[in-house]
């Protein structure tokens, strides 16, 4: 077990950009979006020992901790756990500072492995899914949610400078294949009604938060109010058959998550 040093002193985590957080202003579309995912977590994280991989701000933790035997939380910034313990730490959670790709854990010490919006910041994406598969029990699971390449990043180059490599649904099918994983879980967030309708009213509420920076000018008072309505059941779930991903991997040909906008993909170690 991990062992974390880290003061119970509240530590404050300035925002970079690099990652979201709560109660963060302007940044509740993208906490929402998040939190839906760690929502759906929870029930594969039910008294499990879990490894978060790339905690950040540590909110993740808390969702999960409730549900979870216990939480190990690692990520590579020392101010990042520190934070993420000071905010919240509890008896059955740990933090730790480390490299993805170097865990400081034992073979086959946990049953789930937790990624979210991480793996399209890693450099060697492929060395990092092997750790997984090495520190999983025979039948654990590794979870891993990312942004979709596709919806994200239409252009192809990421315009987010933190994300080195974004993926679209059979690019991280491949990642969980190529590392001896069986794809068990595949899903893609959507926008639901509500926000399909702040869409229509904002010609795309991703934009219409992105373009006031662009121009260098401030929200308006109304796209504030909207966006921070924005709750976790605004975003909707639709799952695909891992053989429909994997088939479309094989046939080099369009994935029928191509449209969502994030991917949430379950991966099985051998028993």
């Amino acid at each position: 077990m991990p062992d974390d040093n880290f003061e119970a002193t509240p530590i404050p985590l300035p925002m970079t950009g690099e990652r979201t957080a709560p109660d963060t202003d302007q940044e509740n579309y993208w906490f929402r979006r998040h939190e839906v995912l760690y929502l759906h977590m929870q029930q594969f994280c039910t008294r499990k020992k879990v490894l978060e991989a790339g905690a950040g701000e540590g909110y993740g933790v808390e969702l999960l901790a409730p549900h979870a035997q216990h939480i190990i939380a690692v990520d590579y910034d020392h101010l990042a756990c520190r934070h993420a313990h000071s905010a919240y730490g509890e008896p059955h959670t740990f933090f730790a500072q480390a490299d993805l790709t170097h865990l400081p854990l034992a073979d086959k010490s946990v049953d789930v492995v937790v990624n979210s919006q991480v793996i399209e910041h890693l450099p060697d994406q492929p060395a990092f899914m092997a750790e997984c598969l090495r520190v999983l029990r025979p039948g654990g699971q590794l979870l891993v949610a990312t942004p979709n390449r596709i919806t994200f990043t239409p252009e192809g180059q990421p315009i987010n400078p933190f994300h080195i490599r974004e993926l679209n649904a059979c690019e991280l099918a491949a990642l969980f294949v190529d590392a001896g994983f069986a794809l068990t879980h595949c899903v893609g967030v959507y926008h639901g009604p509500g926000l399909q309708k702040l869409d229509h009213k904002w010609g795309g509420i991703i934009n219409a938060q992105l373009q006031p920076y662009l121009e260098n000018r401030p929200w308006s008072s109304e796209l504030r109010t909207d966006v921070d309505n924005v709750r976790a059941a605004d975003f909707e779930l639709r799952e695909a058959a891992p053989a429909d991903i994997t088939d479309s991997l094989a046939a080099t040909s369009p994935s029928v998550l191509d449209d969502s906008l994030d991917l949430f993909f379950i991966g099985q170690k051998e028993s």
